[in-house]
């Protein structure tokens, strides 16, 4: 059996492409196994395998004794930092992001509350000079597990009027002042609305496979994250 790595953000440059293809005599082969196998064959990712999360087809695996099948993708993910005419309600795009739009995607008119965050790319971070940020995600993944976390945060709040959710994440190479993350929740009223946005934002931060390529005058450098703390599906 085979089955399909994939490597992202410096993952990717420590070894050099962006998968790999492990083939198995045997076909009871789980996560571990795979782990294991990666460690031996590619000495250079040894020093990451413990912390990363592991996904299958673009799920999180939280069981090392999961099984793997023939034709499985896996991605290693290190820590991290819609229809025609509507703006779906989440999103991982390359385009400059609508607040407007993805607004009136959550907004109901029972809604007496609508909180809209915007992550914004700064000039600096802990002290030195930021000229502009790269972002890159498991961009299929990602979209996914950003409605992962909308479900999970008014499944928290279901005793609440917190009618909707909606969270876009904008990729490629962003410039002091763009924005990087909406994330919009209405409500019946201001405090649930306000509390449920920021659970939201600290869930997509904790997460979404989304890593960070800081640059400033010296050149660049992918930001240290946090281990994924994956949404209930």
């Amino acid at each position: 059996m085979h089955v399909t790595v994939r490597l992202f953000a410096g993952l990717r440059e420590v070894i050099g492409s962006d998968a790999l293809v492990e083939e198995f005599a045997t076909p009871d082969v789980t996560v571990e196994t795979l782990r294991a196998r990666l460690g031996e064959a590619h000495p250079k990712l040894g020093p990451y395998l413990s912390g990363v999360a592991i996904a299958v087809n673009e799920e999180y695996i939280l069981e090392p004794g999961t099984a793997l099948h023939d034709g499985d993708t896996v991605a290693l993910i290190p820590p991290i930092s819609g229809g025609a005419g509507e703006t779906p309600r989440f999103l991982v795009t390359h385009a400059v992001l609508d607040p407007r739009g993805l607004r009136d995607a959550v907004i109901t008119p029972a809604s007496g509350a609508c909180v809209l965050f915007e992550g914004v790319v700064r000039d600096h971070h802990e002290g030195h000079a930021v000229l502009r940020l790269q972002y890159e995600a498991y961009e299929e993944m990602a979209a996914r597990q950003l409605e992962a976390v909308a479900r999970e945060t008014l499944a928290a709040y279901a005793d609440r009027e917190v009618h909707d959710i909606g969270i876009h994440h904008r990729v490629g190479m962003l410039e002091v002042g763009e924005t990087s993350l909406l994330v919009v929740v209405s409500a019946a009223h201001r405090q649930d609305a306000f509390e449920a946005a920021l659970r939201a934002v600290d869930r997509v931060k904790e997460t979404v496979p989304v890593w960070k390529k800081e640059w400033g005058p010296d050149g660049a450098q992918w930001q240290e994250g946090v281990q994924p703390k994956p949404a209930a599906s």
